[in-house]
This record gives C-alpha cells, sequence and structure tokens, in this order.
C-alpha cells in the first residue's frame, strides 16, 4: 500500500504544485496590490500596516487555488467604524468585481490581475487574549505555521488539502462545512505527514480532542477538536460537520486499503437519464419547495437555507408527518428544498391523550377543553384510568400544511422576505427535472466520489 500511495502521492504533487513560473507571478502580482494598498494608506493620518496572510504567505498554495489576502493592521485604539469605513474605502478603490462581505465587520472580496483577492482591515495585536474581532488572530496564524511548518511538510499540506477537496471536504465556509487550510496546516504540524494523518483519522472517534501546546481550554461539543495553538479558547475544527467529519473518516478508511488517483481527482458525475432517475425514485415520497433564491454571498445564504431544512423538518413532525431526510438543490435563480417524508397523507383523526383522572385539576380541564371544542369527533372517554379524545387533525395532507404554515415560519431573514413575496410547493413530477439530473445522480448513486 505504501509503495502504490506514494507513487499515487508523487503525481498528485506534479499536478498540484506550482511552477517556479506561476511562483514569480503570484510574487509579482501579490507585491503590486500591496504597493497599490500602500500608497491608500499614506491618504490617512493613523498608524497603519499591512501583512500578507493565507496560504500564499505561508507558502501552502494549490496551484489552481489562488487567494491574495492582504491585512491592513489599525492601532487597537481606532474605532470601529473607522476602521470599517477605512477598509471598505481602500477595498473599494484597488479591486476589481468587488463584492462586500462580512466576518464580524465588512471587508472587500474581488479581483486584482485576474487573481482573487481580499483586503481586510483588523487590529494590530501581540497576543489573542488582546483581539477585539475574531480577524484579528489571523496575522498570528500566519507567523505560527511559518515559524512551525517546514518546506518538507508544506509538500504535505498541500497533498492533505487536495484530497479534502477531492473528498469533498476542503473548506470551512458554509457551503463546505469542512477543513480549513489553517487547520490542514496545524494538523500537518501535528502529525508531520499526509499519510501519519489518514492513518490516524481513521480510528478517531467523535469529540477527538488535539491540543498542540496542552493548555486548559474550554469544552467543545464538535465532531473534532483542535486547539488553537495561538488562542487557547478557540477550536480551529468547530465548523466541521457531522456530515463532513464521518465522511473524511471513510474516506481514510478507504483510501489506507487502496489508494487510488481518484481520491484526489474524482470523475465527473455523468447525470443519469430522466428514466432511471424515476425508476430508482420510484417508491419514496417526495415534496418540497421552491424559493426564489435572495442576492447575498454564500456565508449568509448556506445558513439559512440549513435553518429552512429545520425549522420545516420540525413543522412536519408537529404535524405528524416525520422526515425520512431532507435535501436542498440551489441554481442560479431558484432554491429547492426537497423533504422524503414517510407519508404524504395520513388519517383525518388521531387520538390524543389526556392525564390520568386520579389528577382531578387536569383532568377536568381537559374535560373543559375538549368537550364542546369543534375539532372533537368522540370523547372525551376513559379508557385504563386516563382520559382520551379523538380529534380531527388540522392538516391530513403535508401539501395543505405546508402550503398554510411555512410563510409563518422562522426561516432566516433572507429567504423569510422572498417566501412572503412567493413560493411554491413542488410534488415529484416537478422536481425530477433535467437541470436537477446531477442533483438526483449525486444523492440515488450509492457510490462514493473516488468510486465513480
Amino acid at each position: 500500500m505504501i509503495k502504490n500511495s506514494k507513487i499515487i502521492e508523487k503525481q498528485v504533487l506534479d499536478k498540484i504544485s506550482p511552477s517556479e513560473k506561476e511562483k514569480e507571478k503570484i510574487r509579482r502580482t501579490t507585491s503590486q496590490v500591496i504597493l497599490e494598498v500602500k500608497k491608500e494608506i499614506k491618504k490617512y493620518d493613523i498608524d497603519l500596516s499591512i501583512e500578507l496572510v493565507g496560504s500564499i504567505a505561508k507558502k501552502t498554495f494549490l496551484k489552481d487555488n489562488l487567494d491574495i489576502d492582504i491585512f491592513v493592521l489599525f492601532p487597537t485604539d481606532i474605532s470601529r467604524t473607522k476602521l470599517q469605513n477605512i477598509g471598505l474605502s481602500i477595498g473599494k478603490t484597488i479591486l476589481k468585481n468587488q463584492e462586500e462581505c462580512f466576518a464580524e465587520h465588512p471587508y472587500i472580496r474581488g479581483t486584482f490581475k485576474g487573481l482573487k483577492t481580499e483586503i481586510v482591515p483588523c487590529y494590530k495585536i501581540e497576543s489573542a487574549s488582546q483581539k477585539l474581532s475574531a480577524v484579528d488572530r489571523t496575522p498570528l496564524h500566519t507567523d505560527y505555521i511559518k515559524k512551525h511548518l517546514t518546506q518538507q511538510q508544506k509538500k504535505e499540506v498541500l497533498l492533505f488539502k487536495q484530497f479534502l477537496r477531492g473528498i469533498g471536504c476542503y473548506g470551512a465556509e458554509a457551503e463546505i462545512e469542512g477543513f480549513s487550510g489553517y487547520l490542514c496546516e496545524i494538523l500537518i504540524i501535528k502529525y508531520s505527514t499526509f499519510q501519519s494523518i489518514i492513518e490516524h483519522a481513521q480510528n478517531w472517534r467523535y469529540g477527538h480532542k488535539i491540543n498542540l501546546k496542552n493548555e486548559n481550554s474550554p469544552e467543545f461539543f464538535t465532531p473534532l477538536v483542535f486547539i488553537d495553538p495561538v488562542d487557547s479558547q478557540r477550536n480551529v475544527a468547530s465548523a466541521l460537520s457531522d456530515e463532513k467529519f464521518h465522511l473524511f473518516k471513510k474516506a481514510c478508511k478507504e483510501y489506507i486499503k487502496e489508494p487510488r488517483l481518484t481520491f484526489f481527482f474524482p470523475n465527473e458525475i455523468k447525470p443519469w437519464t430522466i428514466k432511471k432517475i424515476i425508476d430508482k425514485i420510484e417508491e419514496k415520497k417526495i415534496i418540497g419547495i421552491k424559493i426564489k433564491k435572495p442576492s447575498i454571498i454564500s456565508e449568509n445564504l448556506y445558513p439559512q437555507i440549513r435553518k429552512t431544512l429545520r425549522s420545516i423538518e420540525s413543522l412536519c413532525e408537529q404535524h405528524d408527518f416525520p422526515i425520512i431526510d431532507s435535501q436542498f438543490f440551489i441554481d442560479v435563480k431558484n432554491i429547492y428544498v426537497i423533504f422524503f417524508p414517510i407519508n404524504l397523507e395520513i388519517s383525518r383523526t388521531k387520538i390524543h391523550m389526556g392525564p390520568p383522572i386520579e389528577m382531578e385539576k387536569n383532568a377536568k380541564e381537559f374535560y373543559i377543553r375538549w368537550q364542546k371544542n369543534k375539532r372533537t369527533i368522540k370523547g372525551p372517554y376513559e379508557k385504563n384510568e386516563r382520559l382520551y379524545v379523538e380529534i380531527e387533525r388540522e392538516y391530513f395532507q403535508i401539501e395543505n400544511l405546508l402550503r398554510k404554515q411555512i410563510p409563518k415560519l422562522s426561516l432566516g431573514k433572507h429567504i423569510d422576505n422572498n417566501v412572503k413575496q412567493y413560493f411554491c410547493i413542488i410534488t415529484k413530477k416537478d422536481i425530477i427535472i433535467d437541470p436537477l439530473r446531477t442533483f438526483w445522480t449525486e444523492y440515488l448513486d450509492e457510490k462514493m466520489s473516488w468510486e465513480r
């Protein structure tokens, strides 16, 4: 296995490592953008400094995944409002294709000479205990990696990042809920090599904790806990979801059994035909909603969609429509939220259990409440020394439940606004459509990404 994996890993490194020519282009572009930022900060009568952070600064970047991250460091006595305004002004002056993003305070993301670039304001601090916002730690992270990651380990970081990309676990952003670049780097510092991480990770239990400095830290209830070596109060792995934790462990086990190039570079999904999807899904009960996609960045969109899933699942459970599974799909214009209930329609009435008759006060209140209620079909009556009543359900079809109740739910600020304007119930025939073929293929195909 080791011999085979070494051959594969060399092939991967040859493919993902930037050439000297590419490194020179990045150095040149980075120098140019820093020069532009320096020109801008001279306009302000404040002691500002600039720091290149992120994977380019640490030399742990993949050749096809480049981000120039420039931090503008402010004295801690500058107000948050002034920091934000100056930071945004600098970014808007220098970058093209801009969008305003938010990480405790706003910053600008765009392009410079065709490369993705972020210009982020933060406070200049010497230790994490001085931080005034979460982003203030980032320069400390960069310094830590530059001091502790060896030249050889940088290659191991590249391998690990590409492995995670291949299995769909790379990125701490809300869309992915996986491993951040910084988490990859400190895992390599901990375990030295990509191979060692894979061998250890297959045996991790939920809640596995790593602490490089053995400092006191709070309890964290997440699948993986890695105490930040520059801030003992922070879990670097907090973004990692249960799903991605288990997927990563499975991939590690499978890679050890049979290393292959498709763990790093999976084959593209070949969408099934509509007929094949219909045949595969024929027995499943499906219902969903279609909502206009809000014009917001993915960091804000995905948490709201996941909240939407949870809220609607809870609604269905409360009205006796248990949900087996739920999924979502986003295209350019719409969000499709899809549910797999046990039943689309249930009995029109149900038996509602009351208190034991020996609890006289409660029993009396139950009897009064239901005796003349318009939903009461039978009772209240006594059975086995307890009161019961047969009542008409408020909703016996899940479609009516969703249509009437979804506008009343709290689904997230931007989705709420769009739901109030328009949403539609979608059934099986509306969901199994050509634009969703790839989604359905990926959902229904039992093969893992590296097996395709």
